[in-house]
C-alpha cells in the first residue's frame, strides 16, 4: 500500500499495538464476549455510516451468554452478532471454523460462469503472473481475467500483456468473482492506465474509542506507471464477487476517461481490515480504516457499473456470456466512431 502517508501508518500501528494479544488467557465466556463487543465497539469503522446501534446489538446477544454454554455454542453467538455489521470483511477465527459474512455476493445473481468462460479462453490462452489473456478471436480485443488480487502481478507480466495486445482497438478486464487480495497490485495495474498523477481517494484512521472519531481525510494519490501505459478503450466487468482489492480497483478505472465498468455493482468491501486477538486464542478481523472515493463518499456497500448487465439465461443456454458479448459491442461501438 505504497500510497498511504508514513504517519499514517505509523498513528495506525500506534493505535491499535494494544490490541494485536489479549493479555490474559481464559476461555470464559463472558470474558470473551464482553472482550469482541469492546473491541469492535472501540475499532470498527463502520458503525455511524450502517447506522448500527452497537449497544442494542449488546442487549441482544448479551442475555445468550450463560455459564453452560459451550465454546462452539459461544463461536456461533459471537459470529453471529458480527453478522450484524455486514462486513464481508469481519470474521471470526478459531481452531474448528471461520464465521464470515458472505451474503453480500450470496443474495445477489452471480453474473458470471467459469464453465461459459472457457468458451472465450479455450485452451490457447497465455498466463503471465496472476493473469489469463488472449486477443479474442475476431474481435481485435484483448481479454484479461483476473481471478485474485493475492496472485501478484509484475511489471514485466504487465509489459508482456500489453505488448501481446499493440495491434487490438480494444481491451476487456474481467475482475468478476475476484474476492480481492493486495491493494499493491490494485495501483500497479491500474497506473498503466493513467495519463497523469489522480487522487484516486481518501483514507482515514480512527482516533480515539467514540464511533465518529476518525482523523482528516488523507488523500490517496496514484501516479503514471513508466512502463507501458494503455489509452484505447477500456472495459471493466464485475459482479457482486469483485470485492476488497478489486473494489479498490474498480474506484481507481471509472476515474479515467477511456474506461467504463459494466455488469453489476461490486461487492463492496472498502475498509482496511485490521486482526486482534480474544482472550481464548481466537482471532477477529474487522474493518478499521475506512477508504472514500474520490468524492469523499463510502464505497464499502459496493459501486455501481457505468452499464448495468446481466448474465441473460437465453445466452447461457447457447454457451455465451451476456456480460462479455455486451463489452466486444461496446468497444467495437466505440472504435468505430473513431
Amino acid at each position: 500500500m505504497k500510497y498511504y502517508l508514513k504517519g499514517l501508518l505509523f498513528f495506525v500501528v500506534i493505535l491499535f499495538s494494544s490490541c494485536e494479544k489479549a493479555d490474559n488467557y481464559t476461555m470464559d465466556a463472558r470474558t470473551n464476549f464482553e472482550a469482541l463487543w469492546t473491541i469492535m465497539d472501540e475499532h470498527y469503522c463502520f458503525f455511524e455510516y450502517k447506522d448500527v446501534d452497537w449497544k442494542k446489538v449488546y442487549r441482544k446477544y448479551s442475555p445468550q451468554v450463560t455459564d453452560t454454554i459451550d465454546r462452539y455454542q459461544l463461536f456461533d453467538l459471537l459470529g453471529n452478532m458480527l453478522s450484524e455489521l455486514k462486513d464481508g470483511h469481519t470474521n471470526l477465527v478459531s481452531p474448528f471454523n471461520i464465521a464470515r459474512y458472505w451474503s453480500w455476493y450470496e443474495d445477489y445473481p452471480a453474473n458470471f460462469n467459469r464453465e461459459i468462460q472457457k468458451n472465450y479462453l479455450g485452451t490457447r490462452y497465455s498466463i503471465a503472473g496472476g493473469m489469463k489473456y488472449l486477443e479474442l478471436p475476431e474481435t481485435k480485443i484483448g481479454y484479461i481475467y483476473y481471478g485474485s488480487f493475492s496472485n501478484s502481478v509484475g511489471e514485466k507480466n504487465l509489459d508482456e500483456v500489453f505488448f501481446a495486445f499493440r495491434k487490438c482497438k480494444g481491451l476487456i478486464i474481467d475482475v468478476r468473482d475476484n474476492g480481492g487480495g493486495s491493494l499493491t497490485n490494485s495501483d500497479r495495474i491500474a497506473s498503466r492506465f493513467l495519463k497523469k498523477k489522480i487522487v484516486a481517494g481518501y483514507i482515514l484512521h480512527k482516533t480515539g474509542p467514540a464511533h465518529d472519531a476518525f482523523s482528516e481525510p488523507y488523500p490517496i494519490e496514484l501516479k503514471p506507471s513508466n512502463h507501458l501505459r494503455w489509452m484505447r478503450p477500456v472495459v471493466v466487468l464485475t459482479n457482486r464477487h469483485s470485492y476488497s482489492a478489486t473494489n479498490d480497483f474498480v474506484n481507481k478505472m471509472r476515474l479515467l476517461d477511456q474506461v467504463t465498468i459494466m455488469g453489476d455493482r461490486t461487492g463492496g468491501g472498502s475498509g482496511l481490515p485490521f486482526h486482534s486477538e480474544l482472550p481464548n486464542g481466537w482471532t477477529v478481523r474487522f474493518s478499521a480504516s475506512p477508504i472514500l472515493d474520490a468524492d469523499k463518499q463510502h464505497t464499502e456497500n459496493g459501486i455501481d457499473p457505468d452499464i448495468k448487465v446481466d448474465m441473460k439465461k437465453e445466452d447461457m443456454e447457447k454457451g455465451k456470456d451476456t456480460i462479455i458479448e455486451e463489452a466486444i459491442r461496446y468497444i467495437g461501438s466505440k472504435t468505430e466512431k473513431n
